[in-house]
């Protein structure tokens, strides 16, 4: 595992600050899952943690934007962001159908009471932090899983 840098503007504390009590654990979550998957990730030393349209937001080299985020308006869900122009949540839904909640080519869903599946969310990351040596792959590269009869 990598040791990398989180370059993490304060701001986005800040935000993490506002987030109802009930909220901030399972966001924090998130970003632990975020920070942990780079760190997994050869070639990734670092890792910029920024605001985008007031999202926590997530940086690498060569990967996509990938952004978390809690919204007063649908208090009982939160959610993972994609670049909606992207492959990635197009392939999620192919590789993860019976897995995940999703949002149009935007988002992964979760409810409040939702475990996480943390293997499947991690290979979600970690496309979406290499996703420009790795989209021209079948399916991004990950493997659709057979399920047995």
């Amino acid at each position: 595992m990598n040791s990398i840098y989180v370059e993490t503007n304060p701001d986005v504390m800040e935000v993490f600050k506002k987030y109802p009590k009930v909220i901030r654990p399972k966001i924090e979550q998130l970003r632990k899952l975020i920070i942990e998957t780079a760190e997994e990730i050869d070639g990734i030393d670092k890792i910029q943690e920024t605001l985008k349209w007031g999202e926590p937001s997530y940086l690498v080299k060569k990967g996509s934007t990938l952004r978390i985020d809690w919204k007063d308006k649908k208090p009982n869900q939160y959610a993972m962001y994609f670049k909606c122009t992207s492959k990635l949540v197009e392939t999620f839904k192919v590789i993860f159908k019976d897995l995940f909640i999703f949002e149009n080519n935007r988002a992964i869903i979760f409810k409040m009471d939702d475990n996480i599946p943390e293997t499947e969310l991690k290979q979600c990351i970690a496309v979406t932090l290499t996703y420009h040596t790795i989209k021209h792959l079948p399916l991004l590269g990950l493997q659709h899983k057979k399920t047995a009869h």
